[in-house]
């Protein structure tokens, strides 16, 4: 996971996104963990080159574990790591924390799976793509997803 000092904010807890407990409602940590994915495709060549080739992303499983609640006005700041990869999927996780005080908020695993945008069917990364995800895998184990090898999605 990234140990650099805290980044500036990815986003602070807005007032719709609080529920009648007065903390954020669980809908809402997706869509700021959809926004850290936002900030990692680029470093991944997932940006918008990737699809000017006509591919793209598609989430196909997560998981999310809430650690600590956060309310109105909350700053959030997320970790991302590439955990693994194969020819046609990418397991990444997002770590969440309060963007100044660095406890942790919530963390998420996604499964992604790269997609011909055309076809709309299961791709293979390119070759220029993999190697960004292997210069960036830090190695770590997945708490909750896997790359089950009998999974491996069909083309």
């Amino acid at each position: 996971m990234d140990t650099n000092p805290p980044a500036p904010p990815l986003a602070r807890v807005r007032p719709e996104w609080v529920d009648h407990y007065g903390h954020m409602n669980l809908a809402y940590y997706l869509v700021a963990f959809d926004m850290a994915t936002d900030a990692l495709w680029p470093r991944l060549g997932l940006g918008p080159e990737f699809r000017d080739r006509g591919l793209g992303t598609f989430a196909a499983e997560s998981w999310q574990a809430y650690i600590r609640e956060v309310t109105l006005g909350a700053p959030l700041a997320c970790a991302s790591e590439v955990l693994a990869f194969d020819a046609k999927r990418l397991l990444v996780r997002h770590l969440m924390r309060h963007a100044e005080e660095g406890w942790e908020v919530a963390e998420n695993e996604v499964l992604y799976l790269c997609i011909d945008l055309d076809r709309r069917r299961v791709a293979a990364w390119p070759e220029d793509v993999l190697a960004r995800f292997a210069a960036a895998a830090t190695g770590a184990a997945p708490k909750r997803l896997r790359l089950n090898p009998r999974a491996a999605p069909a083309g």
